[in-house]
């Protein structure tokens, strides 16, 4: 072999193996974007699934407590007026007057219960009213007193004025 075709070989071979080398290079250089862009996007997926964990454990606890007190389905036009007699009749046993009572409409938002709206007013004592409060406000129940409105008696000092809501919550009966 002659010198020339020597030298073009070696130029020819050290062509093939730095235009080797560069794709190997750009290779490797995507490999590595791939696999830190799928090693991304795992962790985000681990960051989600722990937060969701944490969240499930949050209210694990709410869960189990709705599960053991989750009151029978009830019949949706029997709710607002059992609600209606058991407010007002608690009013009166605590020595309430009750003056304007109101059935306001059900809500039906929820996707599993529907909730009995009840509004009244009632004048009395103050610890009279503060302990039928106490006594409406029932987790175990689904009831709460979700609006109140006080306000001193015009006529008498010693007597507070009280606009009262309260809801309850209930699964109604499925046909």
């Amino acid at each position: 072999m002659k010198s020339r075709e020597k030298k073009l070989l070696i130029g020819l071979g050290l062509a093939i193996f730095v235009m080797g080398n560069f794709v190997g290079f750009k290779f490797l250089q995507n490999s590595k974007m791939n696999v830190e862009k799928q090693t991304a996007e795992y962790q985000q997926t681990l960051n989600r699934a722990r937060f969701a964990s944490e969240q499930s454990d949050a209210v694990q606890g709410e869960i189990e407590w709705l599960d053991k007190n989750l009151p029978d389905p009830k019949e949706s036009e029997l709710v607002p007026s059992q609600l209606e007699s058991f407010v007002t009749g608690r009013a009166t046993a605590a020595g309430l007057t009750v003056t304007r009572p109101q059935i306001l409409d059900n809500q039906t938002d929820g996707a599993y219960f529907e909730r009995a709206r009840f509004k009244i007013n009632v004048t009395g004592r103050e610890d009279a009213l503060y302990r039928w409060l106490v006594e409406l406000n029932s987790p175990k129940n689904f009831r709460a007193v979700t609006a109140l409105r006080l306000s001193p008696n015009r006529e008498d000092d010693t007597l507070i004025d009280a606009a009262v809501q309260v809801e309850e919550w209930f699964q109604p009966k499925t046909p």
